[in-house]
């Protein structure tokens, strides 16, 4: 049921919330807020809330001076982790310009209107992530390190799983903004972590994967621990992931699923699943957005390094599976934890509509269609090639990611790293 107006103010006195703060996502993914207190709701709740736009990355470049905060009344959540006594409640917005109008640049609004199109078409994607993290040690002074005193690897348990404790924490904080958990335990390597939750469509899940960034982070903090989602944050442990599962259903009729083919995939699951695999190669720029997400891709497909999807290879960037009802899932594994998930989530829609459109042929099993970019300057050039994304993004939105990304990787460039000091330092 949709929350009103005035259930929000009704719930705000009734649970003594003092502070509310309205969130949202940036240009590039990134979770903000301003807080306000409870005198001030009704001006929030009127949109007359703004942020200077000057000082938030991609809005001076978009011509952004004032950014208007349109809180989501169904978003509305208190924050499990502050006090008890004058609560602190929080909305997720949308974003506007000064003259009230929706920014067609906004990744939540991108994601919006994408989906949109598809339920034009009768299609709902449920989506389903697995989302892991690292739990680092903090240092004398509270900074982070990648630094972990506990050897527990896959499903491990306390006493090995120093993180345990936080990790049941971190789930019970989800569960009270609303959240229905499906699975936690200790992933692969050690202070590593994995949380899963129930299947939910489109905003609401990207929604749920920026609280679920901010509530780990926050509870973490609370347990001595450093928390963080970098896709490699050491070089001798694996990386962390977020992994999009993708499944269509509506009502009674599943898009996906056919158990007479052999691959159990409908003509439909073939054609959303080859248009992902068509536009993947420049996709990879959203779902691995940062210089460091490469490392983390060389070390998990570093079999094949294509694109190609499977029903058995683990290193496959999708994988074809089948939930406990029997329907068909497709797995996209590219996505780790830096992603933008409105993007990311809009993305996988948009690629997969296109190919039901067009009727495209899915190419064989574990036969690769393209390679995966070696480095971020790669993604952002196959990314620029591909008209797609200027036509799901907007040109003016594409022109600045490719320019701010790009900055990262030269300032990236130019670094002189304790490798090459090692390496050529004494020889050279």
């Amino acid at each position: 049921m949709s929350n009103t107006r005035e259930d929000i103010l009704e719930l705000i006195e009734e649970e003594d919330v003092k502070f509310i703060r309205l969130q949202f996502a940036d240009f590039f993914g990134v979770l903000r807020n301003i807080a306000i207190t409870e005198g001030q709701i009704e001006k929030a709740l009127d949109g007359h809330c703004y942020v200077d736009g000057h000082h938030i990355r991609g809005a001076k470049e978009l011509g952004l001076r004032r950014i208007y905060l349109i809180p989501d009344i169904d978003s509305f959540g208190i924050l499990p982790w502050r006090p008890q006594h004058g609560k602190v409640g929080r909305f997720l917005c949308d974003l506007a310009d000064e003259e009230g109008n929706l920014i067609p640049e906004s990744p939540r609004y991108i994601l919006r209107e994408t989906l949109k199109r598809a339920a034009e078409k009768g299609l709902s994607i449920e989506l389903n992530p697995e989302c892991e993290f690292f739990l680092f040690d903090t240092d004398e002074e509270g900074l982070p390190t990648t630094n972990t005193k506990e050897s527990a690897y896959y499903l491990d348990m306390a006493p090995l799983d120093s993180g345990e404790n936080a990790r049941r924490d971190i789930i019970y904080a989800l569960e009270d903004l609303g959240f229905e958990m499906e699975s936690s335990h200790h992933e692969d390597a050690p202070a590593q972590h994995a949380v899963s939750f129930q299947k939910a469509t489109g905003v609401i899940m990207a929604d749920q994967i920026l609280t679920l960034r901010n509530t780990v982070r926050s509870i973490a903090g609370r347990h001595g621990f450093h928390a963080t989602f970098m896709p490699k944050p050491r070089a001798d442990f694996p990386g962390s992931a977020m992994a999009l599962n993708a499944a269509c259903q509506e009502g009674f009729h599943d898009w996906f699923t056919d158990t007479k083919d052999p691959h159990g995939l409908s003509e439909t699951g073939k054609q959303f699943l080859s248009g992902v695999l068509t536009h993947m190669e420049g996709a990879i720029a959203i779902a691995n957005p940062i210089v460091n997400s490469y490392k983390r891709t060389k070390d998990r497909f570093s079999d094949s390094k294509g694109i190609f999807w499977s029903k058995d290879n683990y290193k496959a960037p999708v994988i074809v599976s089948h939930n406990e009802a029997g329907r068909t899932v497709i797995e996209w594994e590219m996505p780790d934890g830096a992603t933008n998930p409105y993007l990311n989530i809009a993305y996988l829609v948009a690629a997969g509509l296109e190919g039901i459109e067009k009727k495209l042929d899915l190419p064989e099993a574990d036969s690769s269609v393209g390679q995966i970019p070696e480095t971020l300057c790669d993604a952002l050039q196959a990314f620029s090639d591909d008209a797609f994304f200027e036509n799901l993004y907007g040109k003016r939105y594409t022109e600045v990611y490719i320019s701010e990304k790009m900055k990262e990787w030269e300032s990236y460039a130019r670094e002189v790293t304790d490798w090459e000091v090692r390496t050529y330092l004494a020889r050279i």
